[in-house]
């Protein structure tokens, strides 16, 4: 019940901010304050992030705000099993492992490019969350076929056209009360249609940063 009572609080919030977004006409509204660490776990993860940010080490990944919705999510859903399509060189990764530490959960990670694999692997061994984080490099739509456990939350991120495909091949493994996270959903339009014509899914749209949807599979 109170993952439940989360979600439903969630989408509210997220269906508020959407709102304001609109009348207000920019992102968000007024400017967001950059989070505060509470732990020196914290402070690594985000200290990470800023230096990757500095360093121009981005490379197709997602901006602070949807990172901080990562975190929102994964953490309000006490989420244990965390499976991401597209590492590129970690930093949605690290927005995660900021709740995972709090979760005791893990990050199953997937990665078709070699180089920025080893990028991410580095920025989880400086952030100190290697031990939270399983990266797999190579082909996501062959790699994801061993994956057994249920599955808290799923995170899209890599080539838009296979995300229908990724989402049949793990829907299954979603639990009940579980989070499908897709992100750039204006270049996704075959998926949104996909999530919008499945009753035992329901989607809002966030549209901060690059934008995601954000669905939750019913119980």
């Amino acid at each position: 019940m109170k993952r439940a009572f989360a979600v439903i609080v969630i989408g509210v919030f997220v269906a508020s901010l959407a709102a304001g977004q609109r009348r207000r006409g920019g992102p968000g509204g007024e400017q967001q304050s950059p989070p505060l660490a509470k732990s020196e776990a914290e402070k690594r993860i985000l200290a990470t992030i800023d230096d990757a940010f500095k360093a121009g080490e981005l490379y197709a990944n997602v901006p602070a705000a949807d990172g901080r919705m990562l975190r929102l999510l994964t953490e309000s859903i006490t989420a244990k099993n965390v499976v991401e399509i597209g590492t590129s060189t970690g930093i949605s990764g690290l927005w995660i492992c900021l709740a995972l530490e709090k979760t005791g959960g893990r990050l199953n990670t997937f990665e078709l490019d070699s180089g920025r694999a080893a990028t991410a692997r580095r920025h989880f061994q400086k952030a100190g969350v290697e031990r939270l984080v399983n990266l797999v490099q190579g082909d996501a739509h062959q790699n994801i076929k061993r994956l057994k456990d249920p599955i808290d939350m799923l995170f899209l991120d890599a080539e838009k056209e296979g995300y229908v495909e990724y989402l049949q091949q793990l829907l299954p493994l979603v639990r009940p009360g579980g989070l499908i996270l897709a992100h750039n959903i204006d270049s996704a339009e075959d998926y949104l249609r996909a999530v919008n014509a499945n009753p035992d899914l329901d989607t809002v749209l966030y549209r901060q940063g690059g934008g995601m949807s954000i669905t939750l599979k019913k119980r």
